[in-house]
């Protein structure tokens, strides 16, 4: 009995977060996203890396639990390159409609993916304005990655870099145990 509870608990969760990336998906669009916990006119400091915090960790949960779904039925990976591969062909598609454009990496545990056109940031473009802001529509991302990585057994720190917009760059660099 305990055991039943224990696997609908697990299930309500990843449905969770799944409502929850659902949400996030239609929210986040340039203009409408809302850091409610942020004291209003924050730019800068510890209250703005408090939020995009948040919305890392958010992202982190969503990741394991996308990335539990997807790969169920899938043969185990050989090696590291081709989780990677994974990520930016098949993980990338189902959440984003599109595969990451460009995956390079020093195979020393580096991978940087590279989307010319991040769906995020796409309505943004029009202006170097909103560059400052891309962080926030780049943490729930990183924390997406970070999490899918982690349910296949790879610990990573995930960066974003954004130099013109709508294009940007995760830096994926594998922690090794």
């Amino acid at each position: 009995m305990i055991s039943d509870i224990g696997w609908w608990d697990h299930q309500l969760r990843h449905i969770e977060d799944w409502k929850a990336w659902m949400t996030l998906r239609d929210i986040l669009k340039p203009g409408t996203i809302e850091f409610n916990d942020c004291p209003k006119g924050v730019t800068g400091g510890k209250e703005n890396g408090r939020c995009i915090t948040k919305l890392e960790n958010m992202g982190f949960r969503v990741g394991q639990g996308l990335i539990e779904r997807f790969t169920k039925d899938t043969a185990r990976f050989k090696d590291e390159l081709d989780i990677m591969k994974f990520i930016c062909k098949d993980f990338w598609t189902t959440v984003f409609k599109k595969q990451i454009d460009n995956l390079r990496t020093n195979h020393q545990g580096i991978y940087v993916l590279q989307d010319n056109k991040f769906r995020l940031l796409t309505q943004m473009s029009a202006g170097k304005q909103y560059l400052e802001h891309a962080s926030k529509y780049l943490a729930f991302t990183c924390g997406l990655i970070r999490g899918g990585l982690s349910n296949l057994g790879i610990k990573s720190i995930v960066t974003a870099e954004v130099s013109s917009m709508p294009a940007c760059k995760f830096q994926v660099m594998i922690q090794k145990l």
